[in-house]
């Protein structure tokens, strides 16, 4: 049976009418004649001409969906050179979980704690209920308290999966996280040392209002960028 290399693999990746192979446990599949892999990607997200057998094996279906395709061939993976630290990459064999979801898990904390106080104080301004505005403060205070975990595991899942790779996207993660701590740090802070809350609709509660929108906004565009790494938006 022939034998594929990453680079033979990647010449049948499903696209301009080229067929669409993937591997899977040292296998090669010729998955050309189903619908969901017509355009070379299944889900947005798994390439065709790739060894997939990481991803199949944390997808919601049994492997054995497989079996219905034409095995056309062997993959022989080269061996990749170690770029991590024996211990971690021993931890990493033995909890396979710190390879890829650490990040994905901790990162929704801070997301919807940087993008709640925003609408709870204009909830506050609109109802004058004291309450919304506690609740904005508190969500901030715990923005605060996941960010950083959220930072630390983002450069672990960067070099872990991506070996620490110059990325645009993860560039742009990176500048605008430490921004958001450090405007959620001071506006926190500004808010804690003020004292009572800020007079509805007076200057400092619509500058601490448009404060709270530039935090939610910024954390919206480094969930933009992140999800763009994890569903990849298909080039026509």
């Amino acid at each position: 049976m022939k034998e594929f290399d990453e680079e033979a693999l990647s010449q049948h990746d499903g696209k301009d009418g080229r067929p669409c192979y993937i591997a899977h446990g040292g296998r090669v599949i010729d998955v050309s004649s189903s619908k969901l892999w017509k355009t070379g990607t299944h889900m947005k997200r798994h390439p065709a001409g790739t060894d997939l057998t990481a991803a199949i094996g944390a997808a919601p279906h049994q492997t054995d969906v497989l079996d219905k395709f034409p095995q056309v061939g062997i993959f022989k993976k080269k061996a990749a050179e170690p770029f991590l630290p024996a211990p971690l990459a021993s931890l990493m064999e033995r909890v396979p979980f710190l390879q890829r979801h650490p990040h994905p898990m901790v990162v929704h904390f801070p997301m919807v704690f940087s993008m709640m106080p925003f609408l709870f104080y204009l909830l506050y301004l609109v109802t004058g209920e004291r309450s919304f505005e506690v609740t904005a403060l508190h969500c901030l205070g715990a923005g605060i308290l996941f960010i950083p975990p959220a930072i630390a595991t983002g450069f672990l899942t960067w070099w872990v999966n991506y070996q620490a790779k110059p990325m645009r996207p993860v560039r742009v993660k990176i500048y605008a996280s430490f921004i958001l701590l450090a405007a959620t740090v001071a506006t926190f802070l500004w808010r804690i040392l003020s004292g009572n809350a800020f007079a509805a609709w007076g200057e400092e509660s619509l500058i601490y209002l448009f404060l709270l929108f530039a935090i939610a906004a910024l954390v919206s565009v480094i969930g933009f960028f992140g999800g763009g790494l994890t569903f990849p938006t298909e080039k026509k």
